[in-house]
């Protein structure tokens, strides 16, 4: 079993905040082929032919096709995904589309499974194109119901060279670097790297020749390389992307016997739906990490995990419950020791979700002083994703100047320094708010400023 400093050793999610994921499945179903609008209309038409069934095609035809496309056209595409109509028939637009058939959810929970689902991250963990969420209802039920089941199973070492104990170590501080960088830089500069070292420890589990302890240690750096992955990609706007190498992080730590991370990743699995409005979905996954988390978990990991639920149920709509939990957080944080957690999960964290909780609750005053400890105390990326929840708070309370220093602050981070999609998509949900005071001479300042700030910040 992994230590509490292994639980807590990799990513965060905090500071979530409600945005529709606009990315349609048949457009991620066109990118992942390679299609463009163009080349993807004049498939269907040659398709149509061959089946006797014309399609009239123009500027706006794949527009209407992701909208509802009728009889025809579907019975077309599906011919053209090699997906039986019958099938297509039944389930119904778009979910026949062939968008969620992922490896780590279909593969056997045994050592064999899980390399072949990490194997098949390696060779097509690029595929998302922003936005599209493709793991959610009983699907995602089924996964963490699965987690709970599955044995740890080890089978025997596979015929190749042989992986040292120096290799191990080496790779182990390749990825805490890379964590550490995450901090300062963001998940969309680091992210190739991330796919490297993942993509190397997969190699070795599936090549090399191992003893059983170097076996633990390369499933324990499988699900922190993959979780790693999916932090990033997740930072950098890729959701799709970003569930599936959790899923190999899942995947890898239970086969390796970790359930402490485990529980970790069901938990930042749950902001993902969340995101995407399935707030109740949120609350059952952390249910479940907390319920088989094991009961030797630390105080500060526990806290870690009743800080989620005290999330998902505060973005659920049910405060006193989320109280509850952030009460039960605050108790085990008080009852942490030195040494028992990783440098960035501190009060600032703690302080972040207690924020985010008071400020859905209507207290806006104490929701701003927690808001404003956790920036002060967060890594530059995470200064510049809770910037925008403090700006939120100040505005609330009626102070707009404030506000608009908290925004210029994460923007500015943005500007010369920290990579984050996730930190500008907040940012600009906060530029929304500021409507009603789009007169104010440094509110238009701030627009235009942020206007300025590259897409891929």
């Amino acid at each position: 079993m992994q230590s509490t400093a292994a639980l807590l050793g990799y990513g965060r999610s905090d500071d979530v905040h409600g945005e529709s994921l606009a990315v349609h499945p048949l457009t991620f179903v066109r990118q992942s082929r390679g299609w463009g609008k163009a080349e993807f209309a004049r498939l269907m038409q040659a398709r149509g032919k061959l089946l006797g069934i014309p399609l009239a095609t123009n500027r706006t035809t794949v527009w209407k096709w992701e909208q509802e496309p009728d009889a025809d056209a579907q019975r077309v595409l599906s011919d053209l995904l090699s997906v039986p109509y019958e099938r297509a028939r039944v389930e119904g637009w778009p979910r026949w589309l062939p968008v969620w058939e992922v490896t780590g959810l279909t593969a056997p929970w045994t050592e064999a499974g899980t390399v072949e689902a990490l194997a098949d991250l390696v060779g097509s963990g690029r595929l998302d194109r922003r936005g599209f969420l493709t793991i959610t209802g009983a699907t995602l039920t089924g996964l963490a119901a699965s987690w709970v089941e599955a044995p740890s199973a080890f089978a025997s070492a596979i015929n190749g060279d042989r992986v040292t104990d120096v290799m191990v170590s080496t790779i182990e501080q390749r990825v805490s670097t890379l964590r550490t960088l995450d901090d300062q830089l963001g998940g969309a500069r680091l992210l190739e790297q991330a796919r490297g070292d993942l993509s190397l420890v997969t190699g070795l589990l599936s090549g090399g020749r191992y003893t059983d302890d170097i076996r633990v240690r390369l499933y324990a750096l499988a699900a922190r390389a993959s979780h790693l992955t999916g932090w990033m990609a997740y930072d950098a706007g890729l959701r799709s992307a970003g569930q599936r190498y959790y899923v190999g992080a899942l995947r890898s730590a239970r086969t390796g016997g970790d359930d402490a991370f485990g529980a970790f990743i069901l938990a930042e699995m749950g902001v993902h739906v969340s995101e995407a409005g399935r707030t109740a979905e949120r609350v059952d996954l952390i249910s479940t990490g907390i319920d088989n988390a094991p009961r030797t978990l630390s105080p500060s990991a526990q806290c870690f995990l009743y800080l989620h639920k005290a999330e998902a149920l505060s973005r659920d709509g049910d405060h006193q419950r989320a109280g509850t939990a952030l009460n039960r957080a605050a108790a085990l944080w008080e009852r942490q020791t030195a040494g028992d957690a990783p440098d960035w999960f501190g009060e600032g964290q703690v302080k972040s979700t207690e924020g985010k909780v008071l400020l859905r609750a209507g207290q806006v005053e104490r929701a701003t002083r927690s808001l404003e400890t956790s920036v002060e105390r967060a890594a530059p990326r995470d200064k510049a994703v809770r910037s925008s929840r403090l700006a939120e708070a100040r505005l609330a309370g009626g102070d707009l100047e404030g506000a608009l220093d908290a925004a210029n602050y994460g923007a500015a981070l943005l500007e010369d320094k920290v990579s984050s999609v996730r930190a500008l998509e907040r940012l600009k949900e906060f530029s929304a708010q500021l409507e009603p005071h789009r007169a104010v001479p440094t509110v238009r300042e701030f627009r235009e400023r942020l206007q300025a700030v590259p897409a891929a910040a």
